[in-house]
């Protein structure tokens, strides 16, 4: 594995992606974009063809779900009744990946300070925290008026600010092609996680450097830059 974090600078704080990086979110992401192609009598799409579309924002993931006639007014359309629908079953499938409580356990014995940041809608991601990671972190931000999303830096930015640390000290975690840039608009060297939403072939693709195959493998990397 190559990795292109300074050195000399010690790395007090991890910034987590939501879906796919910390949350496997796939199923109730699909249950509710299929909920709103029914409504509209429009075909429904598979588990894996939802992997491939979320990571972008629920605008994204619902232009690329609908067929390439359904004009983009319709797709503005459908955002609030996914919204409404996903607000209430978020919860339903949604679970941590394997590991990811543990590692966050032990980055919060270790000291560092972390937070989550999605391009999930903001009430959502809060909800998900509060649900799954309040013992961790309370700093969570996701999509909302007045902030742009992945992979504008500007979530990451804020997050650090909430916690009071430097681009200097953090490292991102993500897994997606949106991680990867977001990272770079933020200044910060990227974790690309391989047990998510995209492959390690896309990840690589995408300027991936650093790969973690299993959540403690983040523990690793982390040590070989302090």
């Amino acid at each position: 594995m190559g990795y292109d974090m300074d050195k000399t600078n010690k790395i007090n704080t991890v910034i987590f992606d939501m879906d796919g990086t910390v949350l496997n979110t796939l199923d109730d992401l699909t249950d509710s974009v299929n909920y709103v192609l029914k409504r509209y009598d429009l075909p429904v799409r598979s588990r894996d063809e939802y992997r491939r579309f979320f990571g972008n924002g629920i605008r994204h993931a619902l232009r690329c779900a609908v067929p390439s006639d359904i004009s983009d007014d319709i797709v503005d359309e459908m955002i609030p009744v996914f919204r409404e629908h996903y607000n209430k079953h978020c919860l339903d499938r949604t679970k941590p990946y394997d590991g990811i409580p543990e590692l966050m356990g032990e980055l919060k014995k270790q000291g560092y300070r972390m937070a989550i940041v999605s391009n999930k809608i903001d009430s959502a991601v809060k909800e998900l925290n509060e649900r799954f990671f309040s013992d961790y972190m309370s700093v969570a931000i996701g999509e909302k008026t007045g902030i742009q999303r992945k992979p504008a830096p500007d979530t990451v930015l804020e997050a650090l600010r909430q916690l009071g640390a430097s681009k200097a000290e953090a490292v991102y975690v993500g897994d997606s092609e949106v991680d990867l840039q977001t990272a770079r608009n933020a200044g910060l060297p990227c974790i690309a996680v391989l047990w998510g939403f995209r492959d390690r072939e896309w990840l690589i693709q995408n300027g991936a450097k650093a790969f973690a195959e299993a959540p403690k493998d983040v523990i690793s990397i982390l040590s070989t830059v302090l």
